[in-house]
């Protein structure tokens, strides 16, 4: 059964240790180009998206870090997310796209767990440089007390990304109680942006959306602080994917991220857009 990309932001939590290749790998392929090109997922703010021909984001603005590092241009590649993970590594990093999208030096934003690591014989997923959990964000004064329990929200409508594990949550937990106060979003910011203008009294989404989309919102809104009872999702570490054959790239890439930490660049990159970065629990 395939793995989508949704399904797998359901508690990923624990690091991918694999093997190291022998193959001679492309890093100094890359360097002779010049160039890094980026595999970076289309309409996942605040992590990367397109705006008017301009591509934004945490991600976005760490593949130009990566790419400086090295000392190379970056080639920020987007691409919208496929019916599967394994379809995003094909496509984004190992073969290429079927609509002639170019296959990737590197792929960002790729959940590292060990589990689906050792199922891609094909990418080797490395350097975790964030973590990632779910979130609620409510409106005040509208008689819904975010630290309740969520039985408690019925009759409030409630803002989630549709097929997302925030949806099959609060649609199916509960015996289902809060069904009917479901109102789905084509992503968690557009979910978050329904809360901000009073078209919901909540969202769930990721606390990375919760934060981009309240950003500047100095009042009106509460962030919930306990955990979501019946929440079997803990969060998860997102890393990246290069070929199986390219991995003194991802050993130079793992170097420059080790150090992107230590120094504080990785939290300052998510600064500007309202983000508090999260450690990866994986070393």
């Amino acid at each position: 059964m395939a793995v989508t990309r949704r399904t797998l932001l359901a508690g990923l939590a624990a690091a991918a240790v694999l093997p190291r290749a022998v193959e001679a790998a492309p890093l100094a392929k890359v360097k002779a180009n010049g160039m890094l090109r980026v595999a970076i997922y289309q309409d996942n703010a605040p992590w990367s998206w397109d705006e008017g021909g301009q591509i934004k984001g945490i991600d976005a603005d760490l593949g130009r870090a990566l790419a400086a590092a090295l000392g190379v241009k970056a080639d920020l590649a987007i691409f919208p997310a496929g019916e599967s993970v394994e379809d995003d590594l094909r496509n984004a990093v190992w073969r290429g796209g079927l609509l002639g999208f170019q296959a990737a030096d590197v792929m960002l934003h790729v959940p590292f767990d060990p589990a689906f690591a050792a199922a891609q014989d094909q990418v080797a997923i490395v350097a975790p440089y964030a973590r990632e959990r779910f979130g609620l964000a409510c409106a005040t004064g509208k008689g819904l007390e975010c630290e309740g329990i969520p039985v408690s929200f019925k009759g409030h409508k409630l803002a989630v990304e549709v097929a997302t594990i925030p949806d099959y949550y609060l649609m199916g937990q509960f015996g289902g109680a809060l069904a009917k106060d479901v109102a789905h979003y084509p992503n968690g910011v557009s979910a978050v942006s329904a809360l901000v203008k009073g078209d919901a009294d909540a969202a769930m989404a990721t606390t990375a959306q919760l934060e981009y989309g309240l950003k500047g919102q100095a009042s009106g809104f509460a962030r919930r602080k306990g955990p979501l009872p019946m929440m079997t999702s803990p969060g998860w570490d997102v890393g990246m994917a290069v070929k199986e054959s390219s991995r003194t790239l991802g050993d130079a890439l793992e170097e420059i991220v080790g150090q992107m930490q230590k120094d504080g660049r990785l939290a300052a990159l998510c600064q500007p857009y309202g983000v508090n970065w999260q450690a990866p629990l994986a070393g």
